[in-house]
């Protein structure tokens, strides 16, 4: 048995950074250290009064502590590392763009009237989840310790579960279209025999190397003797 010190340790980069940022900035909500009107996204108050970082701070906010909030931070711990450790294997800066290309989409997709949410954490965290129910279509998952479904339909029975208990379902579906759009254009397009029109930037790995945490195997970046991590070649996507 690890100690929960050796556990945290040996978390996966992007989903312990992620998981650590959100659990963080739901405790200071509830602490009452901040206002949420603060950190939600409104594209009238990035556009008129630059405030930018409501692109990038609406995402880290799963909302105040409640059964919800455990349930969709327990998909990070568990899928999101899943994930991360299985396809993403020495692949943290494929991992890092996945995210970040995430992120974009739903930001394009809020900017449409109807699909806007002020958070859009959870529809990020269901895409990932998509993206693993993907690349794992059939392990055998038990939900509750009482039903037992493949993969490939996790997605659906989180928003089975989130249709029972009367919980918002727009962020959930948007997630997971972001998702299949990611898992289309990264494998099932390139896999037509087209080109990967989402390989990985260069200054992705740039910014894994100077963080200095996970591998990426095949990096185009020069190796940095003081990062500490192994970056050579150019990167690769699994399956294509």
């Amino acid at each position: 048995m690890s100690t929960p010190g050796e556990y945290y340790r040996s978390l996966p980069p992007v989903s312990k950074a992620y998981g650590v940022i959100c659990l963080l900035t739901t405790s200071a909500y509830y602490l009452q250290l901040y206002d949420a009107h603060v950190i939600y996204l409104s594209y009238t108050r990035v556009i008129k009064h630059l405030q930018i970082w409501r692109l990038i701070t609406n995402f880290f906010f799963l909302g105040p502590f409640s059964p919800r909030f455990g349930m969709h931070f327990l998909m990070i711990a568990r899928y999101w590392v899943l994930l991360e450790r299985g396809a993403f294997d020495k692949r943290t800066a494929d991992f890092l763009w996945m995210t970040i290309f995430g992120a974009l989409s739903l930001l394009v997709i809020a900017a449409i009237p109807p699909l806007w949410s002020p958070f859009m954490g959870v529809s990020l965290v269901f895409m990932l989840v998509y993206v693993w129910s993907r690349e794992n279509p059939n392990a055998q998952i038990k939900i509750y310790g009482i039903v037992t479904i493949k993969g490939f339909y996790l997605p659906w029975a989180f928003l089975a579960l989130d249709l029972i208990f009367g919980a918002p379902l727009k962020p959930d579906i948007l997630g997971i279209v972001a998702g299949h759009l990611y898992y289309f254009l990264s494998v099932l397009y390139p896999l037509s025999g087209r080109r990967n029109i989402l390989k990985t930037p260069v200054w992705v790995h740039k910014v894994v190397m100077f963080w200095g945490e996970g591998v990426q195997v095949n990096s185009p970046v020069p190796v940095n003797p003081s990062a500490g991590v192994a970056f050579r070649g150019r990167s690769y996507r699994l399956n294509q």
